[in-house]
């Protein structure tokens, strides 16, 4: 299997700011400078010269023409016709104090709630815009067609990667999930071809999740890369790369906006899987569902 072509140029499926936020890792120091600003205040950045956006980004008018070539545009005026029409149709958060996602000191909880459910909605509605559904019906067939399946994931990404192994399980596939670096690499180990192995990892540049996705591939199983961020390390390691759009700001070790992002797409290819064996999968939810129902209190049962 061929590893997951990069998204075009020409074309963001999630918006050209998605798209920036995705490479921002990738570019250098002061190129970042000109992705923030960018990123920040679209409609801004389309109404400044070039020599207005080097100024504010305190860089060169080279570097700026350089941060468009590496995003993809031909050059700064196209990038200013881009990142008009993306200010156009960018939604605004329902509440003006709501900014960029960023909590201010002595934000009162209400300020708190309007920011964290605007970026978190912002995160699973941009995730979905930019998910590649050919990508995505390829991974579902692997995942079907598996004899065994292994998913990797650290910190927060590792609840993910359990929560994706217990719905796999639910439905009566053969998953598993080590939170062990060394479990996990021993299991790496036995795959083989026929088997698929799935690393999550927001960054993309955690070595736990991308040394043991590289032992799987080197047993010749199919390897799935899960990140924020399509140039990061551990695409390199991956036949298949989906990608999440979440812009963590401030409290970025909660890891919120993120996980939100993750659970959606491991959403979908447990739906993808699930409905290529739709008998197969009801009866095994059913199944599940009655072993643990006399561990439910009854509608009808009271309390003590």
């Amino acid at each position: 299997m061929a590893k997951s072509p990069k998204i075009s140029a020409n074309h963001e499926p999630g918006g050209l700011i998605v798209h920036i936020s995705g490479l921002l890792p990738s570019l250098s120091p002061a190129e970042q400078r000109v992705a923030r600003l960018v990123v920040s205040d679209p409609a801004a950045a389309a109404r400044r010269t070039i020599t207005d956006l080097a100024t504010a980004a305190e860089t060169s008018e080279a570097t700026v023409i350089r941060f468009c070539r590496s995003v993809g545009m031909d050059g700064y005026p196209q990038l200013r016709i881009r990142l008009a029409a993306e200010a156009a149709r960018r939604v605004e958060p329902p509440d003006a104090r709501v900014v960029g996602g960023d909590i201010p000191p002595g934000a009162d909880l209400a300020q708190i709630i309007a920011t964290i459910a605007f970026n978190d909605a912002r995160a699973v509605e941009e995730t979905a815009e930019q998910l590649d559904p050919a990508i995505c019906e390829q991974v579902v067939e692997a995942i079907n067609g598996a004899g065994r399946i292994d998913i990797y994931g650290a910190g927060a990404s590792g609840f993910v990667a359990s929560d994706f192994q217990q719905k796999l399980h639910r439905i009566g596939r053969i998953a598993f999930y080590f939170p062990d670096v060394h479990t996990a690499l021993t299991s790496a180990a036995l795959l083989g071809k026929g088997d698929i192995a799935i690393g999550i990892s927001h960054t993309g540049t955690t070595s736990d999740v991308i040394e043991v996705l590289e032992q799987a591939r080197k047993r010749g199983a199919s390897t799935v890369a899960l990140t924020n961020f399509p140039r990061s390390p551990i695409t390199e390691v991956a036949d298949f790369v989906l990608t999440t759009a979440a812009r963590e700001t401030t409290y970025r070790s909660g890891a919120t906006a993120s996980r939100l992002a993750q659970l959606t797409v491991v959403d979908c290819l447990f739906v993808g899987v699930a409905a290529r064996n739709r008998s197969r999968a009801r009866k095994a939810l059913e199944a599940t569902a009655e072993a643990v129902q006399s561990h439910r209190v009854g509608a009808n049962r009271r309390r003590a």
